[in-house]
């Protein structure tokens, strides 16, 4: 691997931290069966990837557009972590999928149904894809099983089954798999579900949300009593509030469940007029129809700041959308080379054309622009990339459609039912019920695609809709915004994950590391702080005694924002988002409750599609990512056979099973139950 990266040609390069270079060997280089290196650089990763994608242009082009892909990766294209890994590698790896997004079919009520959708679950994350799963379809504990002279558990034991499923498989490239369950607040067993994860290892292969509609949070605000009910069947009323405290308690001490705004969701939907979305891919950010399928990649923003950190810095923005509209070729050649193991998903993303294209270094190029996240400022740039993004996008999702022909769905006709128009009343003048319609006129009445059209400019919006309405377009998504952790830490050089701000500017990751019986902390700067020590100052350090070597005040982390300006930023992209946002709203430790859950209320009414909190709570969990001054602060006990206790900070290292560990790593891993898994 190339030992820099350069942020502009006219620049200093940015040193390559250790840590990325070892995440790109573990993860996305490419290597034989026997262990042997194929990608020799960085570079040969992306030539491979970008000859694997030309590979699907007419022969004549393959050339050419081999040369634009690879300069798009070049600068600041990086395909989701599949893409990167399989692309190109068939030779090698001929089960694997290009495609990180799912979720499974409806769950049926019935044994069979439960297992076969574990089955097809197996499949999928055998293949290195992610899946969702909404498990509220499942009848409640207690309830009569027909013809067993029996009652059933409920869903959380059934939900044990995909956990230990999950566990067991070691999906594609060594992959750990991920999960996301999703559950609707008004199904009688919510509360166990809210609480399961309290117990130490239950339910470690998943991320949990709840599906939280605007009938429950008005009830909330109302006061309001809340019924629990399945099946027409009301098992228990509830205080709305009791049952929101519920919610919140666990947020606040256990950082989940997660927050889905499932309403806001199905209005904001594209393809409102044939899907009912209940769940989402393991971060949330793709929404998904049962069986849906989707694929990512993410714009690193930073490489588009010219002259960072000094009065004169700006953002390319011609050469930004150049990228875009590149990417936007790329991304839709995955479709070809999806991968899928089961015959709905590939049905599913060949019919529909599903991308999720987004960006990655957004708090590193603030900062580098000189400006402090949360800021006015900083969230009128955030509207300006992904409104640029979205548009230049869709305008290439038309050209694409009068050169290789549209999605599949925008040639079928669907008829108009009573319950389109009962979520859509303000249309009841434009269509009636039992009459046939195009989807392409369903398409651009959805609520997303009018804003979008509206807000183009005048040249835009001829060309959109001219093209639109003679060819339709490429896809039906074009926009998500992922939360990128390894990808920008590896291809990016730790630039910040998504739409966040950097973590820290210095800290600690703690890796899996093949051998290891516990997680390994590793050292890791952000990117900006590498690009400032680059080109202004190289003893500069976020714990600087030296006021001369201290960083500028714009050198904000992911604790120094505020949960409300954390809000303001996830909105100003949402607008332009066709799909939805992966972001988790870092708070300190000792945030009052009843500030936390204001954070939610806020989320609601800003027209967010979901929220996600993190709490440093040691008690709990120990994060991905950490502070040392977190760790220095936090005391660990360990109680031995003897009964003897032993007391140490988080960050020393202590001798244990002849290796030497991290205390709160240690701790972890004897507490989660993974302790010598890996």
């Amino acid at each position: 691997m190339s030992a820099t990266l350069n942020h502009s040609p006219t620049e200093p390069e940015v040193p390559v931290q250790r840590a990325a270079q070892e995440i790109w060997d573990k993860k996305y280089r490419l290597k034989a069966k026997d262990g042997s290196i194929v990608d020799e650089t960085m570079r040969s990763t992306f030539e491979r990837v970008a000859g694997a994608l030309a590979a699907l242009e007419k022969e004549s082009d393959r050339e050419l557009w081999r040369k634009r892909f690879l300069w798009a990766l070049e600068n600041g294209a990086i395909p989701a972590g599949r893409i990167i890994s399989n692309a190109g590698a068939r030779e090698h790896k001929p089960a694997t999928s290009t495609i990180n997004c799912t979720v499974s079919e409806t769950i049926e009520d019935s044994m069979n149904g439960i297992l076969q959708a574990a089955h097809q679950a197996g499949l999928t994350l055998k293949s290195g894809a992610g899946i969702g799963y909404e498990f509220s379809t499942l009848r409640p504990k207690g309830a009569p099983v027909r013809g067993a002279g029996a009652t059933t558990s409920g869903p959380l034991p059934f939900m044990d089954i995909f956990d230990a499923m999950c566990k067991t498989i070691s999906s594609a490239g060594g992959r750990r798999g991920a999960q996301m369950g999703t559950f609707d607040v008004s199904h009688p067993d919510i509360l166990d579900f809210i609480r399961a994860k309290r117990e130490d290892g239950r339910l470690r292969q998943f991320n949990l949300s709840v599906l939280i509609t605007d009938e429950f949070m008005r009830a909330v605000e109302e006061n309001k009593p809340w019924n629990l009910s399945f099946g027409g069947n009301v098992y228990r009323t509830i205080p709305a509030r009791r049952l929101w405290d519920v919610i919140m308690n666990s947020t606040y001490d256990y950082a989940e469940p997660g927050f889905i705004l499932i309403d806001k969701v199905n209005e904001m939907n594209n393809n409102w007029f044939c899907e009912n979305i209940r769940a989402t891919n393991p971060c949330g950010e793709q929404p998904l129809p049962p069986g849906g399928s989707c694929l990512l990649g993410s714009v690193n923003l930073t490489q588009f700041v010219t002259r960072p950190f000094t009065g004169q810095a700006d953002f390319d923005w011609d050469r930004f959308e150049e990228v875009v509209r590149i990417f936007t070729r790329m991304l839709d050649n995955v479709v070809e080379i999806n991968g899928l193991p089961l015959e709905i998903q590939r049905k599913e993303i060949e019919r529909k054309r599903r991308h999720g294209m987004g960006f990655l270094g957004l708090g590193s190029a603030i900062a580098m622009l000189r400006m402090r996240y949360g800021s006015a400022e900083s969230v009128a740039f955030t509207e300006q990339v992904s409104k640029r993004m979205a548009i230049a996008g869709w305008l290439t999702g038309v050209r694409l459609a009068a050169e290789k022909g549209a999605a599949p769905i925008f040639s079928e006709t669907v008829a108009v039912t009573e319950d389109m128009l009962a979520r859509r009343p303000d249309l009841r003048g434009d269509f009636a019920p039992g009459e046939p319609c195009d989807t392409k006129s369903l398409f651009l009445k959805s609520r997303y695609m009018s804003f979008l059209v509206q807000e183009m400019t005048g040249d835009e919006r001829a060309e959109f809709l001219a093209g639109f309405h003679e060819h339709g377009c490429r896809f039906t998504h074009h926009t998500s915004i992922a939360p990128t952790g390894t990808i920008s830490l590896s291809l990016a050089n730790n630039a910040s994950n998504g739409i966040e701000p950097s973590f820290s500017h210095r800290y600690y990751r703690n890796v899996v590391v093949d051998g290891k019986k516990s997680k390994e902390r590793m050292e890791v700067c952000s990117y900006e702080l590498l690009a400032y020590r680059a080109l202004v100052n190289p003893t500069a350090d976020p714990e600087a005694k030296d006021p001369g070597n201290r960083l500028p005040d714009y050198f904000v982390d992911a604790a120094a924002v505020t949960p409300r300006e954390h809000v303001d930023i996830q909105a100003a992209a949402q607008r332009w988002v066709d799909s939805s946002i992966s972001k988790t709203i870092n708070v300190p430790t000792d945030i009052p409750f009843e500030e936390f859950k204001d954070i939610y209320l806020y989320a609601w009414k800003q027209g967010l599609k979901g929220c996600t909190t993190f709490r440093y709570n040691p008690a709990a969990f120990q994060g991905v990512l950490v502070r040392d001054a977190d760790l220095a602060n936090t005391t660990y006990r360990f109680h031995l056979e003897g009964g003897e206790v032993v007391e140490v900070k988080g960050n020393e290292e202590i001798e244990y099973d002849g290796e030497i560990h991290s205390a709160a790593n240690l701790y972890d891993a004897l507490k989660e139950g993974y302790y010598g898994r890996f």
